[in-house]
């Protein structure tokens, strides 16, 4: 049931990615030949088709891709360009570039709406409650003990255990804590220390600690007006693009190792097993997995989104377009880099199942 759930999933995040094209495209009076769930890669005909208006709607056994073929829009055959006013090569590069910009844009929307219904359903976070204190550390000599209850750092709130996190990191000596023991507040004066550590990228820094840890209990975050829901799922929507973000920043630097890398395996095995766990986990992953979609379609290879603006922002600055050659060129080698990744991290993902990971 898990991987069944995993696919609908995906399959959903893919067609909100291409609804997002093919509105952009509408809008701008283009013709939208053809709408498609599945890639026409291994089986080119599609096993159910039905037209609706000017489009034809086509799914394909090769699940986990979509796309939106738009008249005189054609990457490997150019003789299909066409100059019509309804055609996607008759559209001035900005124009181009607004509709190339609507699909990741629909997946960064998705994640906010899908981080709406988390918060109306009810949010969980980490409760602020101390688990332990690390031998010799400020939290111990202070006399921090398992289930003191953090409220309030330097009279700020605290409602979740990220925010002591936040707090202390950008503080600036002295720190007071209010905390809650056996149903009494009291104060207490710490000052952090700078102490090594390890990021969630696994990398080497310094930060600012009071040495505690967590009991690990969560507790529902109150979200009771509009405005808390919204800025809840602003909030974690912008986290989720900085964490894909500086994932893919630190996969560049060889911080993160190549075979460390997951693909479509990974994301049904993980979608699967958060399928298990509660509706709210599950749609909390699949906004994490829709950022991803929508940041990755951005980078400049030919064969994305990205590679696409790409060409168009080369037409404003120089006034031409690319080379139908250069064009052709770069576009099959972006298939062949991507290709390429997808049977590297399905193999990643398959070492990682036969390793027992």
């Amino acid at each position: 049931m898990g991987i069944i759930v995993s696919l609908i999933v995906l399959s959903l995040l893919i067609i909100f990615h291409e609804w997002g094209h093919f509105l952009a495209a509408r809008f701008f009076g283009v013709k939208v030949e053809e709408f498609g769930l599945g890639m026409p890669i291994i089986i080119t005909k599609p096993m159910a088709q039905k037209k609706w208006g000017d489009t034809t709607y086509s799914f394909y056994p090769v699940l986990l891709g979509g796309f939106v073929r738009m008249k005189g829009q054609d990457d490997f055959d150019l003789s299909k360009k066409s100059d019509d006013p309804d055609s996607y090569m008759s559209k001035k590069p900005w124009q181009k570039i607004i509709i190339l910009l609507a699909g990741p844009f629909a997946n960064i929307l998705l994640a906010f709406l899908l981080y709406i219904l988390i918060a109306l359903i009810g949010a969980d976070a980490m409760a602020p409650v101390v688990g332990g204190t690390a031998k010799n550390s400020p939290a111990a000599k202070a006399g921090f003990i398992k289930n003191d209850k953090i409220i309030a750092i330097n009279h700020q709130p605290i409602t979740r255990w990220d925010d002591i996190g936040k707090i202390i990191t950008t503080s600036q000596g002295a720190l007071d804590i209010t905390i809650l023991r056996d149903g009494t507040k009291k104060d207490i004066t710490i000052t952090p220390h700078v102490s090594h550590a390890k990021s969630i990228f696994g990398e080497d820094i310094q930060k600012k600690m009071i040495g505690i840890a967590p009991t690990g209990d969560f507790i529902k975050l109150k979200l009771d007006s509009p405005t808390k829901v919204l800025h809840y799922a602003w909030n974690q929507t912008i986290w989720a693009t900085g964490i894909i973000v500086r994932s893919l920043q630190k996969l560049i630097e060889g911080i993160i190792p190549a075979d460390q890398m997951g693909g479509i395996v990974s994301i049904v095995q993980v979608t699967s097993q958060a399928t298990a766990v509660g509706i709210t986990t599950l749609f909390a992953l699949a906004a994490l997995i829709s950022v991803n979609l929508g940041v990755l379609n951005l980078l400049p290879i030919p064969a994305l989104d990205g590679g696409h603006i790409v060409f168009n922002l080369y037409e404003i600055i120089f006034k031409k377009a690319p080379s139908e050659k250069i064009f052709y060129n770069l576009t099959v080698a972006g298939w062949v880099l991507l290709l390429s990744l997808m049977a590297f991290t399905t193999y990643n993902d398959i070492a990682r199942i036969i390793g027992g990971n």
